[in-house]
């Protein structure tokens, strides 16, 4: 997938942890703090995906973990602070939505604290039943 300069890659040898780490250790409200270890310990177990510019640099990064049939969990969505509102957001995601397609998932989830809006564009909404749903922190 390549749009306006920028190309979706989806390979885990692609994506540069020296600038993946950083994003999500020190900017990433829900990573803060993350070792790189863990950073690749998590890509290696998940789908990755990431936006390069023409020059080959990384400027996005998200990752779905899934078991490859039914469910699949969105997470570590960011994008370089000097790409943002240049649609390479919503890149990001709908290249993850249409790689995710074909899968047949019947359930993607993510959590987000402030873009409600821009997931609702790719159709996800609200948990319909939250009261359901726990978390062992």
């Amino acid at each position: 997938m390549t749009t306006e300069g920028y190309e979706l890659r989806t390979e885990l040898a692609d994506m540069d942890f020296d600038r993946i780490h950083p994003w999500l250790s020190t900017d990433a409200y829900w990573a803060m703090g993350r070792t790189r270890d863990n950073v690749e310990t998590a890509a290696r177990s998940s789908l990755n995906f990431g936006i390069f510019t023409s020059d080959g640099q990384q400027v996005a990064y998200a990752r779905v973990l899934t078991d490859h049939a039914n469910f699949g969990w969105l997470a570590d969505v960011y994008v370089d602070r000097d790409h943002r509102g240049r649609g390479v957001g919503r890149m990001l995601v709908e290249g993850v939505m249409e790689r995710l397609e074909p899968i047949g998932l019947s359930r993607v989830l993510l959590a987000t604290r402030d873009a409600h809006d821009v997931y609702a564009r790719f159709g996800f909404e609200p948990l319909p039943n939250p009261e359901i749903f726990m978390i062992k922190s």
